[in-house]
């Protein structure tokens, strides 16, 4: 049986771990985050540059060095989880590559994946207030920027469109607070 890979993509403060820890518990998939995957390597890596460790929107060094180590090395273990056929739900924004109709096609062959593994990308969804009030209340030292520029950065996470070729593509509407696992599970049972 194919293995299948689920892209849950969204701005920050959209909720993309809660549905993405969702979709990996309710499937038994391994269930990777970009921000425990690579966080302590990217903290690691600006303070050795001289960076602010937690400015990552404006920085480039971050930018144009850090970022794609960050994607690369998720896209790899997800390769690693693929090849020995376990499901696999990866919670990243991926913005920078939305433009690019290829990407799943190229990030299949450079990191292995299974010819047969399904890919299906969840578009997580809200409205740009709580997502507003989200950011604010999860008080990380990286949103510092994206709060102190919100008219911008909401702007550009509205504008930004995923053009990925190669998958299933699914809009998940997460503006409700309180969601039980149910509503969720029958969101989910839709995407499989």
């Amino acid at each position: 049986m194919a293995s299948h890979l689920f892209f849950v993509i969204g701005p920050a403060g959209s909720g993309k771990s809660t549905v993405s820890t969702l979709i990996a518990r309710q499937l038994g998939a391994a269930y990777l985050d970009k921000d425990s995957v690579a966080t302590l390597f990217t903290e690691a890596l600006l303070s050795a540059h001289g960076s602010d460790p937690h400015e990552r929107d404006h920085n480039e060094y971050y930018q144009r060095v850090v970022m794609d180590l960050e994607y690369q090395t998720l896209l790899r273990l997800a390769g690693d989880n693929l090849r020995i056929g376990t499901t696999v739900v990866l919670d990243a924004p991926f913005v920078r590559y939305f433009p690019q109709e290829d990407f799943l096609e190229q990030a299949a062959l450079t990191h292995d994946w299974p010819a047969d593994t399904r890919i299906t990308v969840v578009h997580v969804t809200v409205d740009g207030e709580r997502v507003r009030d989200r950011v604010e209340g999860r008080g990380y030292k990286r949103d510092n920027w994206k709060l102190a520029h919100w008219d911008e950065f909401w702007a550009t996470a509205q504008a930004s469109e995923c053009r990925w070729r190669g998958a299933h593509h699914a809009l998940y509407d997460n503006s409700a607070d309180g969601r039980d696992d149910d509503d969720v599970r029958a969101a989910i049972d839709a995407l499989v």
